[in-house]
């Protein structure tokens, strides 16, 4: 059985679409796809897509991102009334949102926001990122850091799991040394809404032996503190010179040691 990673497929782009709908229906039947996050805002295009990806994996695990809860037209109220949807879709479906066990692997997916660890954010940030206009939240959710708390206690539970692998996933970054040190000054402006501190910390005390990533669209394959971190993101068309277009296996438990 092999494991690929995937992450911010942004199928809204028909190039995107075109090729995640054209992934072989044959080659990958005894494998899992670890999706992590930004795949749509849209619903039914989301429910098209992990539908289509379903019967082509044994398994799907999924953990949405922050482009999944901006709302639309739909009949939803908050960001968070989106999740808990988003989640009742995927078990509808057979996708994956809770820890899964696959024999001596066990994956581990992590939900969680950005709470500005990374840094704070510049006022044109804080205009020109869309989550502070697309998502809507319930009042108990003041701020960025109360809903990455929100949802870092929803991993809890799961920071327990041991097995003789164990991949963990997230959507969001759990540390900002992941970013290559070539990223240019003005880049470094998105840097305060790429993950969080918090969610570092729960990577270390689950302590996996891979951590997958998303939302950066920096593709990497890097080892810190004895966890190796990828970000296998699709990313949007135009961005070809940092990501791989491809999935990318992150373990084979069929191999055979050399």
């Amino acid at each position: 059985m092999r494991f690929f990673a995937l992450s911010d497929i942004h199928v809204d782009y028909s190039e995107n679409l075109d090729w995640i709908e054209a992934v072989s229906s044959d080659k990958y039947r005894n494998d899992v796809l670890i999706l992590a996050g930004d795949a749509t805002d849209d619903l039914v295009l989301l429910e098209r897509i992990l539908s289509g990806l379903r019967v082509k994996f044994s398994s799907v695990l999924f953990v949405p991102g922050n482009h999944e809860l901006w709302l639309r037209e739909e009949d939803v109220d908050c960001s968070l009334e989106k999740f808990s949807i988003i989640k009742k879709l995927c078990q509808s479906l057979g996708v994956e949102t809770d820890v899964a066990h696959f024999g001596e692997v066990s994956v581990v997916p992590l939900h969680s926001w950005y709470d500005f660890s990374f840094g704070q954010p510049s006022r044109h940030l804080l205009r020109a990122w869309r989550d502070f206009r697309e998502c809507r939240w319930p009042g108990f959710l003041d701020g960025a850091e109360a809903i990455n708390k929100h949802f870092l206690a929803m991993n809890t539970d799961r920071l327990g799991v041991s097995n003789d692998k164990v991949i963990s996933f997230s959507h969001f970054m759990p540390r900002i040394d992941l970013m290559p040190e070539r990223i240019p000054e003005k880049r470094k402006i998105v840097y305060p809404v790429l993950g969080s501190e918090s969610l570092g910390k729960q990577v270390s005390q689950l302590n996996p032996d891979i951590h997958i990533y998303g939302h950066s669209h920096v593709n990497r394959n890097i080892e810190v503190d004895d966890i190796c971190y990828v970000n296998n993101a699709f990313a949007y068309p135009s961005e070809e010179n940092i990501s791989r277009k491809k999935l990318y296996c992150v373990l084979n438990t069929n191999s055979k040691p050399s």
